[in-house]
C-alpha cells in the first residue's frame, strides 16, 4: 500500500521528546495510525524517525508531515533545513511539508519562502506542500504566489472552544483540506458538561466526541497522546456519528478560546 492522500486522522507529537516520543510513535503506528505529524520546532524529528523505524511499518505506508520553522524561511536556508529534517527522520522524502507560521512581520517575503517550498517539492524532498496558522487573506495570497502548485492543507487550531469556522469554510471552498491541531484543547474538553452528556449517549469519552466533531467537519484531527489506550480511543472516535443536534450543541461551545497564539502570530480571522 502507498498513501496517495492524507489519512483522516494523525498522531500529533508536539511536546513529545526522547524515549516517550519514540514509543508513542511506535505504539500509534502499531494501533493503526498512518499519519505522523512533527515539526522542526518540536526538536523531536530524530525520535519520530526512530519510532517509525521501530514500528516495522514500511515507510511507504506512513504519511510523515513536518513544518519549517520561521528562522529557516530564507530561500538560501529552507531547502537545507528540509535536508536536515530528512536526515533526522531517516527518510529520503516527506509526504507533506508545511510553513509552520507566516514569517513574523513579513520579515521574509511570502513569495521567497513559498518559492523555496515549491522548489523543494520539485526536487523530490516532499510530495505535497501546505501552510499552518495562515489567515484567510494570507492563504489567498499564498495561492496566487504558488499558481499551479496546489496547497494541500492549512493546519490550524480547531477544538470545540475555538471552532475556527471562518477559516475552515474558506479553505474548503478553495479545495484545501484543514488539519486541526489541539482538538482536545490540551485536555480541557474532558470537563465540559455538554461533551460529557453527548459522550454518555454514544458510550464515548468527551475526548472522542471532540475528535468526532472535528472529523465530521471534514477536518483532519491530530491529537497527541502517549498512552496506547488513549491513542486507540482517539482512533476509534472516527467511527462515532454525531447527530445534527449534537453537532449544533458542540458548535455553541465556541468561545474563541485560542491556546496557541504567540506574540508573532498573525492577526487572526
Amino acid at each position: 500500500m502507498s498513501l496517495e492522500t492524507m489519512p483522516d486522522i494523525g498522531m500529533g507529537t508536539f511536546r513529545l521528546t526522547g524515549d516517550l516520543c519514540r514509543e508513542a510513535v511506535r505504539s500509534a503506528l502499531s494501533l493503526g495510525y498512518r499519519h505522523i505529524d512533527t515539526a522542526q520546532f518540536y526538536a523531536n524529528e530524530a525520535e519520530v524517525g526512530d519510532g517509525i523505524t521501530a514500528s516495522g511499518i514500511p515507510r511507504r505506508d506512513v504519511w510523515v508531515t513536518t513544518k519549517v520553522w520561521h528562522d529557516r524561511l530564507r530561500a538560501s536556508d529552507l531547502i537545507g533545513s528540509l535536508q536536515d529534517s530528512l536526515e533526522r527522520l531517516k527518510t529520503d522524502h516527506l509526504d507533506l511539508t508545511l510553513i509552520h507560521w507566516p514569517s513574523p512581520n513579513d520579515e521574509v517575503p511570502m513569495a521567497e519562502y513559498l518559492g523555496a517550498l515549491r522548489d523543494a517539492q520539485k526536487e523530490g524532498l516532499t510530495r505535497f506542500v501546505g501552510v499552518s496558522n495562515f489567515t484567510n487573506a494570507q492563504l489567498d495570497n499564498a495561492r496566487v504566489i504558488l499558481g499551479d502548485t496546489p496547497l494541500l492543507t492549512n493546519q490550524v487550531e480547531v477544538h470545540p472552544f475555538l471552532s475556527n469556522k471562518a477559516v475552515i469554510r474558506h479553505c474548503q471552498q478553495q479545495g484545501i483540506r484543514v488539519t486541526g491541531y489541539m482538538p482536545l484543547a490540551v485536555g480541557r474538553v474532558m470537563d465540559d458538561e455538554t461533551l460529557i452528556d453527548i459522550g454518555r449517549r454514544h458510550n464515548a469519552s468527551p475526548a472522542q466526541i471532540a475528535i468526532a466533531w472535528v472529523a465530521q467537519q471534514g477536518v483532519v484531527p491530530i491529537p497527541s497522546s502517549t498512552r496506547p489506550e488513549h491513542q486507540k480511543s482517539n482512533l476509534d472516535a472516527l467511527r462515532i456519528e454525531l447527530s445534527v443536534d449534537e453537532i449544533d450543541a458542540i458548535d455553541k461551545l465556541n468561545r474563541n478560546e485560542r491556546i496557541a497564539s504567540p506574540d508573532f502570530a498573525p492577526a487572526w480571522d
